[in-house]
């Protein structure tokens, strides 16, 4: 099973989703019901935060002096397999044209495929990297 531990960073995630980690609970579930997630067993923690806290992690672990909207930081330590962290203003902002719900899930995900050790620096990397997002997403969202 995968397990997800939530952080609440940031108060203004609240307003949108009442309970975080119940929500993440919920999508962990259906998501171990794909059979390519089915015997997985791991463990990650999300950093629901803002992007304040987004620039100094960006500052610190990518020479980058500016807030980004999901940072991975993957660790291959038994069953745990890193952090995530999200930016309550990236999501907000990019739900203007979307959903909130939908905008979350495509970066809790993108982060999740990039702690199992996808990346996204080459373009056949990218294009096997987004299919796979998408998959999950479109689950989700169908």
């Amino acid at each position: 099973m995968i397990k997800a531990n939530v952080i609440l960073d940031y108060s203004k995630w609240k307003n949108k989703i009442k309970d975080p980690n119940n929500y993440l609970k919920k999508k962990l579930r259906k998501l171990s019901k794909i059979p390519y997630f089915k015997k997985k067993k791991q463990e990650f923690s999300i950093l629901l935060t803002n992007n304040k806290k987004m620039k100094i992690l960006n500052l610190k672990f990518r020479k980058k002096n500016k807030p980004t909207d999901v940072l991975s930081f993957r660790l291959k330590e038994k069953n745990y397999i890193g952090d995530i962290a999200i930016s309550f203003e990236k999501v907000k902002k990019r739900s203007q044209s979307s959903n909130f719900f939908i905008e979350f899930d495509k970066m809790w995900i993108h982060g999740y495929f990039h702690l199992n050790g996808y990346d996204h620096k080459k373009l056949k990397d990218y294009k096997r990297m987004n299919k796979k997002e998408n998959l999950v997403l479109n689950y989700f969202h169908k």
